[in-house]
């Protein structure tokens, strides 16, 4: 019986040059963003510049992880105490802890079999609030031309939350670019590692002024390359609160020798990705998320659908799979765990039950593919996945 022998958790070594870039930073102790010497341009302000043009954006933001990423965007857009916050049902716990952060409250709207939000739903419910924090949840992008429309309609400013689409793209435009504000993180596990850390672009001059303003700029926004030009701040500067969350220099020398890296890095997971794919079509029972032909995605992890099946059946998948190495996590579990997706799991937050879409939470399994594994690797997983699928749908 095979048996897979690596590491659902371990990520690819840190690149050299981003090494000694580190190494660079500590020996001259100037960590802090703004702590600079004359003719020095700091490794933060840097970065800014170099994934402003990775995104296509005219200006960029660097912060401390992705989850305040979408608190201070929350804040640029004017969410206030109280104020609804459209979002995905199916999402990660610091979507709705960034909205809640606020004293807002999230409304949450329904998730599709394949994966993305219910723009039928969306649409139902688009009048209970004026911003929709997006979050394309384990890299799978909406119909992203409709969702705006939609949303262009009855005037709801759109926040994406990119934690995990970073070099994705619909139709063309890459993720974070369709909404009012991009939000991406880079923390271990996302396509960029720096432990923790996030970023922020946008095209609006004042709400890329009020970001900087509310990350701690300490009137030292003209040190931004990637930031807008002076006379946005000149009124913002007085009435908008330091939320302090900079990123520092050196998780900043880090990230930039991996964002040259990235599309290269995202054609390594979508490869790997496609293996397990292939490896999974046709088992009984399971159903693969087809991908739109306009979606061009970044495979960094999978999911697949065990529908109807009880929660004893896909206990047993999940504990034969593990015998074998294969390391899956379910979000359907009726207890919240470390990865817990179901939004009836965050009580200050309630909502009312959405059937259809608790058949797919149910359903979800999911598996990271860290570039440390290979094709050959891939290909052994489906094959434990698919053998154990196969075995409890033809016992049940």
């Amino acid at each position: 019986m095979e048996r897979f022998t690596g590491t659902f958790t371990q990520q690819e070594p840190i690149p050299e040059e981003a090494i000694a870039a580190a190494v660079a930073v500590m020996r001259h102790g100037r960590l802090h963003r703004y702590n600079t010497v004359p003719g020095e341009t700091s490794e933060v302000a840097l970065l800014e510049r170099d994934f402003a043009a990775a995104m296509g954006a005219r200006y960029a933001l660097a912060v401390a992880s992705g989850g305040y990423a979408l608190a201070c965007a929350l804040r640029a857009c004017g969410v206030r105490p109280g104020d609804r916050v459209l979002t995905n049902a199916f999402t990660l716990a610091p979507v709705p802890g960034a909205i809640a952060s606020l004293g807002a409250v999230p409304v949450f709207v329904g998730v599709t079999e394949a994966l993305t939000i219910d723009l039928d739903d969306l649409a139902a419910k688009a009048r209970e609030g004026q911003v929709l924090l997006l979050s394309h949840m384990r890299g799978h992008v909406c119909d992203l031309d409709r969702l705006m429309a939609l949303c262009d309609a009855r005037g709801v400013r759109v926040i994406e939350d990119c934690a995990h689409t970073m070099g994705a793209r619909w139709n063309g435009v890459a993720s974070g670019r369709h909404g009012v504000i991009g939000c991406y993180s880079t923390q271990t596990y996302k396509h960029l590692n720096s432990g923790e850390g996030g970023l922020i672009v946008s095209d609006d001059a004042d709400l890329m002024a009020r970001a900087v303003m509310l990350s701690g700029s300490y009137m030292l926004y003209g040190r931004h390359l990637a930031g807008p030009p002076e006379e946005a701040y000149a009124d913002l500067r007085y009435d908008t609160p330091n939320v302090s969350g900079r990123m520092d220099n050196l998780r900043a020398a880090i990230l930039r020798p991996q964002l040259a890296r990235l599309e290269a890095q995202c054609d390594a997971w979508t490869e790997r990705y496609r293996v397990v794919e292939a490896g999974l079509r046709g088992v009984p029972g399971l159903t693969v998320i087809e991908r739109p032909e306009a979606e061009a995605f970044v495979g960094s992890s999978i999911q697949f659908l065990l529908l109807d099946w009880s929660d004893a059946a896909i206990g047993d998948v999940l504990v034969r799979c593990a015998a074998r190495g294969v390391e899956l996590k379910w979000f359907g579990g009726a207890e919240p765990s470390g990865f817990t997706s179901r939004y009836d799991s965050w009580r200050y937050a309630p909502s009312e039950r959405m059937p259809a879409t608790d058949r797919v939470l149910r359903g979800i399994l999911d598996m990271r593919l860290p570039l440390t594994f290979s094709l050959d690797d891939c290909a052994l997983i489906a094959r434990i996945i698919r053998a154990e699928v196969s075995a409890v749908w033809q016992a049940g």
